[in-house]
């Protein structure tokens, strides 16, 4: 298995050995047809690697379907998609697998595309590649294998087109578009760069004389849809500020709406005295029914990966219930035989009883009791305390 280990002083060295060893696997795969799969609800950095993976393998006559379940629903990620002419192929029983020789991930490790891999290895269908900047998730065992702690996985992209996978050309139209969209998950993973390394501000500099300014602003000068804003203000509303962390349940919200959970983390996080914020709902879809979450934190020694596996845990297949990256996280927990449209009070019953069983989790792991009452700046006591 080839593998590019984590960033150290070596950084370039590492980077030239993955490319060498990815143009290695690409080659052997020639002519093939391989699935490109995201997670579940695909983001700038995700899409836009997919794109740059998808424009590589032709060089190798390999072509690609980019699969994912779940929905997209943030604005820039539509506009993104619309950009860049990609259609996505959603998952479901009528997609033909037989059809590809190899499965390749990018931005996820297939732990959070469960659906996808359970389904590609009922079919037989080897996974081939992992590109990704979340910690190791041991989730796949692929020919190669590229996991570094990067900004993000645009970062890694761009350093394999730097290293002659493709030869960029700024005057082809579909070259630009991928140094755009390797910019824009540049951008939204890193903050704005904020939480940039060397790597990170290397690849930058890389792709920006190959990008289009002024259409990476149109992209991300996209409006909140109204939906999203009412998902900000709910988590306003039901926020329990404790330790440093700003903790928001939301209720249920739909599928299309699911994207407005990060959003409201992001905008939980900019209030003064909080250094993490977690948001979480159930999301509905066709009668199935998951509690969704995600974390963000500015704090440098919160690794949001840990935090989420140890306070979560497993489910009954030993596999994490989520995960993350520096800086950010999120967890999926399936709501299961307790799924389906109810009546109101049944609705709220079970919202109750899985927001006050995470909220009791995650005060476990912050080491502080419950609070009396929910509502904006409650907050609880160390453990051990009296009233």
């Amino acid at each position: 298995m080839a593998t590019a280990s984590p960033n150290t002083p070596d950084h370039s060295r590492d980077a030239s050995a993955a490319s060498l060893a990815l143009r290695q696997v690409l080659e052997a795969h020639r002519g093939e047809q391989h699935i490109v799969v995201l997670q579940n609800y695909p983001d700038p950095d995700a899409i836009s690697s997919a794109y740059a993976h998808q424009l590589i393998s032709r060089r190798f006559g390999i072509e690609t379907g980019i699969v994912y379940s779940g929905k997209v629903s943030h604005e820039q990620n539509l506009a993104l998609l619309k950009l860049l002419g990609l259609g996505l192929l959603p998952f479901g029983p009528d997609l033909d697998l037989n059809q590809f020789a190899g499965a390749v991930f990018v931005d996820n490790q297939g732990t959070t595309a469960g659906q996808i891999v359970e389904a590609l290895e009922a079919a037989n269908i080897p996974a081939l590649i992992v590109v990704d900047h979340h910690a190791p998730q041991e989730r796949l065992a692929p020919a190669f294998s590229d996991i570094r702690r990067t900004g993000a996985t645009a970062t890694i992209y761009a350093e394999y087109l730097q290293a002659g996978l493709l030869d960029m050309d700024r005057g082809k139209r579909d070259h630009q578009l991928a140094a755009t969209a390797l910019m824009h998950g540049l951008l939204t993973d890193t903050n704005n760069f904020v939480r940039a390394g060397a790597e990170d501000f290397g690849a930058a500099a890389y792709l920006s004389v190959y990008y289009d300014a002024d259409l990476l602003s149109q992209i991300m000068s996209q409006a909140r849809s109204k939906q999203t804003m009412d998902v900000i203000r709910r988590a306003l509303g039901n926020r329990v500020v404790v330790e440093n962390f700003s903790i928001a349940g939301i209720g249920y919200l739909r599928a299309e709406d699911r994207d407005a959970i990060p959003q409201a983390a992001d905008f939980l996080l900019t209030e003064e005295n909080v250094h993490t914020a977690i948001v979480y709902g159930i999301v509905t879809s066709e009668g199935e029914e998951i509690l969704v979450g995600s974390m963000r934190t500015s704090k440098l020694t919160l690794d949001p990966d840990s935090f989420i596996k140890d306070t979560l845990g497993k489910n009954a297949t030993g596999r994490y219930f989520g995960g993350g990256k520096m800086s950010a996280g999120g967890f999926e927990v399936p709501i299961g035989f307790l799924s389906g449209n109810q009546d109101d009070e049944y609705r709220e019953l079970k919202w109750q009883t899985y927001d006050n069983q995470l909220k009791h989790k995650l005060f476990a792991k912050l080491g502080v009791e419950p609070p009396n009452s929910g509502g904006s700046g409650a907050a609880g006591k160390p453990k051990g305390t009296t009233p």
